[in-house]
């Protein structure tokens, strides 16, 4: 994922009636703000310094730039001085990228024995960001709005954050999905309107038979297939049954030459994002465990049983991590720790957990899988890693979307489960389980979701926002009285809007 092929655009409005001393002024405040900004930030992408505007027909063009400009993936405004919000309006109205509000200023302090009014005409971010905002408001343009000084580090990480959300989002809008197969039979929340999706969120979603992989499949080379079974073994601890001498080896390679398979035809087809479907292997002696794992690794969005949303949603989420430490993973809640002191979850599925959320070096093994009908796939078995996390779910409730999540903190296991050979993740569900899987419920969330210890509930936020879908949170402050009364809301404001 090469982030930096990702450009956030820096605008600095203001006006001509400050002269042209004040106005190169302000364009070097921005400047330095940038160049500091962009040494410090981590994140998905490039912060770029743009001209100042100060004129309707220079707001206008920057906007239009900005739309026909693959790689601007936002702007950042920032009003510098009073910047009239009538000359953003054609701007505005025009603009199809994301917008963050910095209502910042390039001085930290008021300089109490020297500020005249000089100063003040200079700096005048408090009220030229509220004729801003005011325009924003009034032209029902969604954005973020970061308040606080430049240089300080929440106000940094909120605006990194920021950044990796557009690019995800730029991500969602380009995306290719490819599906391997149909949904597994009878299933609902796994299926759903891709022609809506792609609408509301960009992305094409197209199948192919299974057929078309394993012409792929069988093509790959014994030597890359030699290859890859000796990555395998520098970076797992594998069974010995595995191992080139072990009686079981040609599974191994099997499942070597399907993960290369599999990562070709999405090369090929300039595809982020697949599914799969155990019900639906036909040519493909075992389903695709360890491939599925690893690719996930690498970055591409994954879903099983036909679940296109989701592998969608996690390679979104995965470029909205960008840098940050901790792993995103395909997750599925699977079964409930009732416990009186303290109820929990478990997350893993028949396979398919991606290792960048491992709390050690995964083991490579192979077992029954007990469904399917195919042969004992390979698969890598971890415990996840421990902290704060969020399970974020995307469903389709007939007449809009819902992006759905849930704060959780991961735990680790209490025992060992020497009989579950599958990747899997312990945790505390905000505010408690039983509210927290109630509310999920009443919701309507999938019991498939996107896991992430890196990115964050408010980036999600921020990406529904952009997306224009509705957001709803569960965390440790969710009431069910007050949550069922909100989902009636929404179902009214959408309602309506539809009409």
């Amino acid at each position: 994922m090469n982030t930096k092929e990702k450009k956030v655009w820096f605008v600095t409005g203001s006006q001509n009636l400050y002269g042209e001393e004040a106005l190169r002024q302000v364009s070097e405040n921005s400047r330095v703000i940038v160049e500091e900004l962009e040494a410090t930030l981590n994140c998905s992408a490039e912060l770029i310094h743009r001209p100042i505007v100060t004129t309707p027909d220079e707001i206008y063009k920057t906007c239009i730039e900005a739309n026909a400009d693959d790689s601007c993936i936002g702007l950042v405004t920032w009003m510098h001085t009073f910047s009239p919000a009538k000359m953003w309006i054609s701007g505005l109205v025009s603009l199809k990228k994301p917008i963050c509000h910095l209502h910042t200023q390039f001085n930290r302090d008021i300089p109490w024995s020297d500020i005249d009014m000089d100063f003040m005409n200079l700096n005048q971010s408090a009220h030229g960001g509220r004729e801003y905002g005011h325009i924003l408001t009034r032209l029902r343009k969604s954005r973020e709005v970061i308040v606080g000084h430049w240089k300080d580090a929440a106000v940094q990480s909120k605006l990194g954050d920021w950044m990796g959300v557009a690019a995800g989002w730029q991500e969602m809008r380009q995306m290719k999905v490819v599906r391997f197969g149909d949904n597994m039979r009878y299933v609902a929340v796994t299926d759903g309107d891709k022609v809506e999706a792609e609408r509301v969120f960009g992305m094409q979603v197209n199948t192919h038979g299974v057929g078309d992989l394993v012409a792929v499949v069988n093509q790959m080379s014994d030597a890359d297939v030699d290859v890859l079974c000796q990555e395998y073994c520098d970076a797992y601890d594998v069974v010995p049954e595995l191992l080139k001498d072990g009686e079981r080896h040609d599974s191994l390679r099997t499942a070597a030459r399907i993960e290369l398979g599999i990562k070709q035809f999405l090369e090929d087809g300039g595809y982020g994002a697949f599914t799969d479907t155990f019900e639906d292997l036909h040519g493909l002696s075992q389903l695709p465990g360890i491939a599925s794992q690893r690719l996930m690794a690498a970055g591409y969005g994954f879903g099983p049983e036909g679940d296109w949303k989701h592998a969608a949603l996690l390679r979104a989420m995965k470029v909205i991590q960008g840098n940050k430490p901790g792993g995103t993973s395909f997750m599925e809640d699977y079964t409930y720790h009732f416990d009186p002191s303290g109820a929990r979850c478990l997350g893993a599925h028949m396979l398919e957990i991606c290792p960048s959320i491992a709390s050690a070096k995964p083991k490579c093994e192979i077992h029954p899988l007990g469904i399917g009908g195919k042969d004992d796939p390979v698969r890598l078995v971890f415990d996840g890693a421990t902290g704060p996390a969020i399970n974020a779910s995307l469903v389709d409730l007939g007449n809009r979307f819902r992006l759905l999540v849930n704060k959780v903190e991961s735990v680790a296991m209490p025992e060992p489960m020497p009989k579950l050979p599958v990747a899997r993740v312990l945790w505390d569900a905000k505010p408690d389980l039983q509210t927290a899987a109630a509310a999920w419920i009443y919701a309507g969330g999938a019991h498939h979701t996107s896991y992430s210890l890196s990115v964050t509930a408010e980036q999600m936020e921020a990406f529904a926002e952009m997306a224009d879908v509705e957001f709803v949170l569960i965390d440790e402050s969710t009431n069910l009285r007050q949550l069922k009364q909100d989902l009636r809301v929404g179902e009214t404001y959408y309602g309506l809007r539809g009409l």
